[in-house]
């Protein structure tokens, strides 16, 4: 015979499970709207998360109650002002230096080579954090350099991203990076991909670079994924959709 105070644990457990569960279909529904997506239908809905329409339905009556979605009059759905509450909430919050340095430092340890994060002004890029290379004989920049916007891997990105016509910035927009050999100085070489922020705006140019003595091509085109991830993984944590920096990334991989 069940004590009673076991029956009462074990119910409390189920709720806490159902309760759970509850939760993350709930965050599976918001997760299904994309950018690109004013709103969603019903079934929409249920083809990206998997579940049934009537659990969708029950989730979403609690969604709409706490204005995380909206139903609209033609019975499709669009998140609410709440989401946009928190996603403010979340961006004051947010620190890029706290973001952007422990990325960088990562990606250098990973290539053993220099890492910069500059962002535009003007006519000109400015580098605003920096991780040195642990090689003795390294490209050496300053935070707060100027450097020209048209020149250079970070440079080229920043340009193409703030809407620079033609080649070679029709290319770094499809590609997500430029890889640059002695273009701004004959004797470095780097490689550079966005990062953006929420509603896509370009923050900024993550850089890679090094003594093209070391840091020649097939090195950059090495690092090319890692560079990418590093940059995807940066904007996913400013709040912004990634997944044009990550199939990116992917198509690098592929590449022979």
């Amino acid at each position: 015979m069940d004590l009673p105070g076991r029956s009462i644990d074990v119910e409390s457990r189920r709720a806490s499970v159902e309760g759970v569960a509850a939760l993350d279909r709930a965050i599976a529904i918001l997760d299904s709207f994309t950018t690109a997506d004013r709103s969603l239908s019903l079934a929409e809905i249920a083809t990206r998360t998997g579940l049934y329409k009537s659990t969708i339905l029950r989730l979403a009556n609690s969604l709409l109650r706490g204005q995380l979605l909206e139903r609209l009059d033609d019975g499709r759905y669009r998140v609410g002002p709440a989401a946009f509450r928190l996603g403010a909430l979340y961006q004051r919050s947010v620190v890029a230096v706290d973001i952007l340095l422990p990325i960088m430092r990562d990606l250098s340890e990973r290539s053993w080579e220099s890492v910069a994060f500059y962002v535009r002004s003007g006519d000109v890029r400015t580098c605003l954090y920096r991780v040195e290379s642990k090689h003795p004989i390294r490209y050496t920049i300053r935070e707060g350099d100027v450097l020209p916007l048209l020149v250079g891997s970070g440079g080229r990105v920043l340009a193409a991203f703030s809407g620079q016509p033609g080649e070679p910035y029709e290319t770094i927009r499809r590609t997500c990076n430029c890889l640059a050999v002695g273009d701004r100085d004959p004797e470095t070489a780097g490689i550079s991909a966005p990062v953006f922020g929420p509603g896509r705006v370009l923050l900024g140019a993550l850089t890679l670079a090094g003594p093209s003595t070391r840091v020649d091509a097939a090195f950059l085109e090495r690092m090319k994924r890692p560079l990418l991830e590093a940059a995807a993984r940066a904007t996913r944590a400013f709040g912004e959709d990634a997944s044009m920096l990550e199939q990116a990334s992917l198509a690098a991989e592929a590449l022979p």
